[in-house]
């Protein structure tokens, strides 16, 4: 029997439905599982693949094992699982013969020779595979984010999939500063000229401002004058 490659993604997705609907598929050890490569057992629990690469828990015999999807693959149809063989009865001890009985005129019957019940080697059980001790998880990564866009810089954290801050607004000073902390060329010139950007268009702006209000100023005076 071909054991294949190992369980697939998808595979493994369709164990997971039929175990949902209350059936336990059959599976055949591939030659990463050891000298049980080539026999059929059935899954009866997928646990959490996170924990340990060995999530898949097969029914094989009397054992149920966890084991990872390269170590099993799809049993083709038609393939029934294959029960161990039970150990033959030990023989029972011959009986004694009884003493003859000495009778005149008796003639003398021989006893019939019994033969001794032939006892059949049987397979050797697998041996029980070896159960890996599942590995802790560590902590989730951490991601902090400086972002500048439409004029403003934020900062954002993040560990994992669990957002610990929300962008919010920081000054450009204090981005400078981060920025400052992180020895990676390129990446303070891009902010300095991003800052001295923003710095020109203020200057403009000011510009601008002072010049309006130097004419509403005039103009106030003038009103003034023609009370």
């Amino acid at each position: 029997m071909d054991a294949g490659q190992g369980l697939s993604t998808s595979e493994v997705q369709s164990i997971r439905e039929a175990l949902a609907a209350g059936r336990k598929p059959r599976v055949v050890f591939t030659a990463s599982a050891g000298q049980i490569a080539g026999q059929v057992g059935q899954v009866i629990e997928l646990t959490d693949p996170e924990v340990s690469d060995e999530f898949v828990v097969v029914r094989f015999g009397r054992d149920e094992l966890p084991f990872s999807p390269a170590d099993l693959a799809v049993a083709p149809k038609g393939v029934t699982r294959r029960v161990e063989p039970k150990p033959e009865p030990e023989p029972q001890e011959s009986p004694v013969a009884a003493a003859p009985e000495f009778v005149l005129d008796t003639p003398r019957v021989p006893a019939q020779r019994q033969e001794e019940p032939k006892v059949e080697q049987t397979e050797k059980p697998p041996a029980r595979r070896a159960v890996k001790a599942a590995k802790p998880k560590g902590p989730a990564g951490l991601t902090v984010t400086l972002a500048y866009a439409d004029g403003e810089w934020t900062v954002a954290a993040q560990q994992g999939s669990k957002a610990l801050a929300k962008p919010y607004v920081v000054k450009p000073a204090e981005a400078l500063k981060m920025v400052g902390l992180v020895d990676v060329p390129g990446v303070q010139e891009a902010v300095e000229q991003i800052l001295g950007t923003e710095r020109a268009e203020a200057e403009q702006q000011a510009e601008k401002l002072r010049a309006e209000l130097a004419e509403i100023e005039a103009r106030l005076a003038e009103l003034r004058e023609a009370r």
